[in-house]
């Protein structure tokens, strides 16, 4: 790794440049600066703009389509660790959202032509027609330690056909942009127009559908950044879906008469989130009937409930994450994005954990001891282990065949 300084005329101080050995024969168009200065030389793919975002880092090893398209990723710039990102191309069944709110890609090698019987697409034809910039010959096991080391920051890409960047320009940029905390970014991936949600999962991965005593149960979504395969799984319950905005009222609910409530995953700082949605939030609670949350969902019900978030330092970002079900002393293979987690010096004592993270100790689930509701913080949708998780579904379905309203019908 070499590095050379760059005198900074205005702040009388040194940048600090990083160029990666290892693709020193490629024309660097690109750059990629963290918030301490530190500077990434490299080369542009995908759409050729200049984005600013909360740096971060995944560990998978697949499933990049999914990790790129995942609504709750909005406004982050995505390091992935593994270097072969790019190789199976893409296609037209894996995205996990309609909204491309990332704000770009970090990678090691230059993405390659695909490889793949599924590909439909290459990675960088389909980089550009979602409108993502993204910058390859980065040496990101170093970049994923100088973020373990500051902890959460902001980075700006930029790119320069040329070459020539004006690093006052861009530093200043990323100084007066915001930071997560306070931002209510599933504003910004909700859905703008109500709809129903028919599409069961995919064939790879096999699921007999349930059927309880011909009962099709209703079940609401609210939308946060909803991923897709998670309204497939509960379309594979047997239920009509039907997936509603974060801008909803309870009497839209109400006039669904749903069995069931889902929180969905999504973006942002929660906390920001939760006070933009009390409301609706302590309605829906109020109602008495299941609640089922994932990532965000779960920490709003937290919230709701009166406990706090707090920002991790680097978060949880991989499908290689062990979490302990306290109930049976198993440990589940999950895949995880989250930036913030339930304080557990905050939990209320009308919640009791159910999953611990094996990585830190920190909150994965917990239920409600009284009223039928619960939730995890991992994706029991997105099948690392492969499907391990998968149960969480069918307990909401569970909960839902014992509840007052079900039993009316």
């Amino acid at each position: 790794m070499k590095e050379v300084n760059f005198k900074n005329e205005q702040e009388d101080a040194y940048i600090p440049f990083s160029i990666n050995s290892v693709d020193q024969e490629i024309i660097s168009d690109s750059v990629l600066m963290l918030e301490d200065g530190t500077c990434f030389l490299g080369k542009s793919f995908g759409s050729k703009q200049t984005k600013i975002g909360e740096i971060c880092f995944n560990t998978s090893m697949t499933g990049y389509q999914e990790i790129i398209t995942d609504p709750s990723y909005a406004g982050q710039i995505i390091s992935f660790t593994f270097p072969h990102i790019g190789n199976i191309g893409t296609n037209n069944f894996d995205n996990e959202g309609e909204t491309k709110s990332i704000a770009g890609i970090v990678v090691r090698q230059v993405p390659t032509n695909p490889s793949n019987w599924r590909s439909d697409q290459k990675f960088n034809d389909w980089l550009k027609l979602n409108d993502i910039p993204g910058i390859s010959g980065i040496d990101t096991r170093m970049l994923t330690k100088i973020i373990r080391k500051y902890k959460s920051c902001n980075a700006i890409m930029s790119y320069n056909e040329l070459g020539e960047f004006n690093f006052d320009e861009l530093k200043n940029k990323l100084r007066h942009y915001p930071k997560m905390d306070g931002l209510n970014l599933s504003s910004s991936v909700t859905t703008e127009k109500n709809y129903d949600y028919k599409e069961s999962p995919h064939k790879l991965i096999l699921s007999t559908p349930s059927t309880i005593r011909k009962f099709k149960p209703k079940i609401v979504v609210i939308d946060f950044g909803v991923k897709m395969n998670i309204l497939r799984h509960l379309v594979n319950l047997n239920a009509d879906v039907t997936v509603l905005s974060e801008n909803t009222i309870i009497e839209d609910i109400n006039k669904i008469k749903p069995d069931g409530i889902f929180l969905s995953n999504g973006p942002g700082d929660p906390s920001a989130t939760e006070k933009k949605c009390k409301d609706l939030l302590q309605a829906i609670l109020s109602l008495g009937i299941p609640v089922f949350g994932i990532c965000i969902g779960h920490q709003l019900i937290g919230l709701s409930l009166g406990a706090k978030t707090i920002k991790m330092s680097q978060g949880h970002r991989g499908a290689n994450h062990p979490v302990k079900n306290l109930s049976n002393n198993k440990v589940e293979i999950t895949s995880q994005n989250h930036g913030y987690m339930i304080d557990k010096d905050t939990l209320p004592e009308c919640l009791e954990i159910t999953h611990l993270s094996l990585f830190d100790g920190s909150i994965e689930g917990f239920k409600h001891k009284s009223l039928p509701i619960f939730s995890v913080q991992y994706h029991p949708e997105a099948s690392p282990g492969p499907t391990e998780s998968s149960y969480l579904f069918q307990e909401f379905l569970n909960l839902i065949e014992v509840s007052d309203n079900a039993k009316t019908k």
